[in-house]
């Protein structure tokens, strides 16, 4: 199991990417079980009320989150890249630039 996690302005997002051989996740939505690699993360964006707080550089903004978003792939490559460029895009859906989001990616164990 791989995180992937982007920080920005303050605040962090993190997803999983389930690998080869680990049980991805069974929820409606989810890709095919025998994907290799399998990435599941929140998607959010910003909304005028209701939502939930998020502060991000000292602002607070509210913001409303959707299903979780997972994705399957064949190879780790593939699917970190499209693990970053989620992280990546959903700063940017709340006005972060996406230059401005560190990405890490930790082995997890199970």
């Amino acid at each position: 199991m791989l995180l992937v996690r982007g920080r920005a302005g303050g605040t962090a997002l993190t997803g999983t990417i389930f690998e080869r051989g680990e049980r991805a996740p069974s929820f409606k939505g989810a890709p095919d079980e025998d994907a290799p690699y399998v990435w599941v993360c929140d998607s959010f964006y910003e909304v005028e009320s209701g939502g939930s707080e998020l502060t991000i550089d000292g602002e607070s903004i509210r913001v409303a989150f959707e299903s979780p978003a997972p994705r399957g792939f064949d190879t780790r490559d593939q699917a970190v890249a499209a693990a970053e460029e989620h992280v990546r895009t959903q700063f940017a859906r709340v006005g972060v630039p996406e230059s401005e989001v560190e990405i890490e990616v930790e082995k997890e164990e199970p």
